[in-house]
């Protein structure tokens, strides 16, 4: 029988296991990828095992998340970070070069490689045939340092594209079909394979568009098959050399399928305070606005900004609409100057900013109060944009201008314009001068880290004892996020190398007594948490494992969990359970004493673990699904201690 271009990839890389899904596998990394957001650990993490240089192919190391600089953390840690490149022999990519993603998609993706990074987005590399897989930061090193990288093998869902996209309809309408249909957890488990006839409507930045938000479905991974469309693009990257053709065998099969026929497609949004929250644009026509945001890795192309340039081409936006631009890339921002693409935004009113990440992680470009604002960002979690309360909704980048221009929220059909005629250059400007290459291993032996004041080691974290009774310190509501387990934005994220100090913002988005309730029981054994359906779902960053870890969190015993965030949990040593009867999620509340006796000898004799509200004197039984080598990792108290003896 055939394979598909996802069983390619994985059986081309296999190291450990067999591909049957949902047995856990180990697979050969070629390419990491890490952003300053979640580097910085990275890095400390390396440091800490011992490691003197990366053993992949290529690493990768971008400042993209933490721009603004109102005092010394972030432009600390951004030395940090490049003096961490030359020592352990990693490519820098400088501030103000660009998003992660559509960087590395120029400059170093290759089809039929892996690749992961320390982004839950990297799958957007999936664009070009490669897999790429989002991960926790102890992942990434441990990666960079050999190791394979381990998760249960996924089943494989093949959606089939027929038709072609009507005017006014483009690749983020794509993606916010499948979330209208398949909300935010409809492909747990599964990596996304996108075929058919349908892709020869989408250029190789369009697929990047529906790969980035795959993550969203909570997919492992998205692939596309390198097809002609992806050596046109690796070709204007004067790179056609690091081309090779990967597609699906003929008489390949899925274990799921569907279909989209993108005639039949409309203009959609995501409405607050979640991507899976989408209907048409013309349900929601005339609700003002107060900003309209284009740019981000999930819509980073070259035609994304184009298309908007186009539309207010001589025109104005509307007075009291912040008409916010995002170039992804230095690269882009000079392609779009050469082809007076950037004059046109300028004219308009639209405030141009450096090329990174900013509002979309909340670093910047916070909307007003009560107020409506359109975003082509690929989440609109609670207060992810640093205004409390606020109203983020998904749109592509016709309907944010076209809303711009309105003044109000508008269906870019009801425009009395023609659809503009963009494509991505065939011949684009080539930007590699921000990228830095590691020395030479020689030259790396003498390189210090540079540490500012904000930079501290990770702390030491013991292993889990063999019996725990400790109170229950916080439950959540179905579809948590890491964004309030532990958010971003500006008065967050500098502290991402100091756990003492990021760790006093956790849960505080939804408890704002949780760091005082975990400091009174920490030296007491420590606490737990109770979650319920697809907890610790969105951004990969660990921190929101490691600061709760820190602060005492032993247990967390959840309806289910996203997949990230689950391996960030057993990476810090804490066990994550799952409620078997979805119904005992009801029996445990905040405050209840939580009781488990043998967690050793429970967690190796099989997969049920026994559990116990002594508050109220009811036992329930829960399941671990921890692999024997998750179980090791467990039981010394993390990754970097079980890495250490190793190296």
């Amino acid at each position: 029988m055939g394979q598909n271009v996802a069983e390619k990839l994985i059986d081309s890389h296999l190291l450990e296991g067999d591909m049957t899904p949902g047995e856990e596998i180990g697979i050969r990394m070629d390419q990491t990828l890490t952003q300053d957001a979640t580097g910085t650990l990275v890095m400390l993490e390396l440091e800490a095992m011992g490691l003197e240089r990366v053993k992949t192919d290529l690493s990768a190391q971008y400042v993209d998340h933490n721009l603004i600089q109102e005092d010394n953390k972030n432009p600390d840690d951004h030395f940090f970070l490049q003096s961490a490149c030359k020592k352990f022999g990693a490519w820098y990519s400088r501030p103000g070069n660009g998003v992660s993603h559509p960087v590395h998609q120029e400059r170093f993706g290759k089809p039929g490689k892996t690749l992961v990074g320390s982004d839950s987005h990297t799958p957007a590399a999936g664009a070009i045939g490669m897999l790429a897989i989002g991960s926790g930061g102890m992942d990434v090193a441990m990666c960079m340092a050999g190791e394979p990288y381990y998760f249960k093998m996924p089943e494989v869902w093949g959606v089939e594209l027929t038709g072609e996209l009507p005017d006014w309809v483009s690749a983020k309408d794509v993606i916010l079909e499948m979330l209208r249909r398949h909300d935010v957890d409809g492909a747990v488990g599964r990596i996304i394979e996108y075929y058919g006839p349908g892709l020869d409507e989408l250029e190789t930045m369009d697929r990047h568009v529906i790969a980035n938000m795959g993550t969203e479905l909570g997919a492992t991974s998205t692939v596309f098959p390198a097809d002609d469309e992806v050596r046109r693009f690796m070709k204007g990257q004067d790179r056609e050399e690091d081309f090779t053709r990967l597609e699906a065998d003929p008489d390949a099969t899925y274990d799921h399928h569907e279909q989209i026929d993108l005639s039949e497609l409309e203009p959609l949004i995501a409405k607050p305070s979640s991507p899976g929250n989408v209907v048409p644009v013309r349900e929601e026509v005339g609700r003002d606005l107060s900003q309209a945001y284009i740019g981000s890795s999930a819509n980073p192309g070259y035609r994304d900004f184009a298309v908007a340039a186009e539309m207010v081409e001589g025109k104005q936006v509307k007075t009291d609409v912040s008409f916010d631009v995002n170039p992804t890339s230095r690269q882009i921002l000079e392609n779009l100057d050469r082809d007076d693409h950037l004059l046109s935004l300028i004219h308009s009113g639209a405030r141009i900013h450096q090329a990174g990440c900013n509002g979309c992680i909340g670093m910047g470009q916070a909307p007003a109060t009560d107020t409506n604002s359109l975003r082509t960002v690929p989440r609109n979690f609670p207060d992810r944009s640093g205004t409390k309360e606020d109203r983020v909704f998904l749109v592509s980048p016709e309907t944010a201008t076209a809303s711009a221009l309105r003044g109000e929220i508008t269906d870019p059909r009801d425009l009395d314009m023609p659809y503009p005629d963009v494509s991505d250059p065939d011949d684009p400007i080539v930007n590699e001068q921000s990228l830095e290459a590691p020395p030479s291993p020689e030259e790396s032996r003498k390189v210090e880290l540079r540490k500012g004041p904000n930079v501290s080691s990770i702390p030491h974290l013991d292993p889990i004892p063999d019996h725990v009774e400790i109170p229950i310190n916080f439950k959540a509501e179905d579809d948590i996020s890491t964004d309030e387990i532990l958010r971003a934005g500006t008065d967050v994220l500098p502290y991402r190398s100091n756990i003492p100090e990021i760790s006093k913002f956790s849960f505080d988005v939804v408890d704002p007594n949780y760091y005082d309730k975990a400091m009174d029981t920490r030296d007491d054994g420590g606490h737990a948490v109770v979650g319920g359906k697809n907890y610790g779902q969105g951004s990969s960053r660990e921190h929101a494992a490691l600061a709760p870890r820190y602060l005492g969190l032993r247990v967390v015993v959840a309806r289910d969990y996203a997949r990230i965030h689950w391996q960030n949990l057993v990476n810090f040593g804490v066990l994550p359970l799952n409620f078997i009867d979805d119904q005992d999620y009801e029996l445990f509340s905040q405050g209840d004493e939580l009781r488990i006796r043998d967690i050793h000898d429970q967690v190796r004799a099989g997969s049920e673990v026994e559990v116990e509200n002594a508050t109220t004197g009811r036992t329930v039984t829960t399941r671990h699904l921890l692999s024997d080598r998750q179980q090791e990792v467990l039981f010394k108290g993390g990754m970097i201690n079980w890495m250490k003896e190793r190296i």
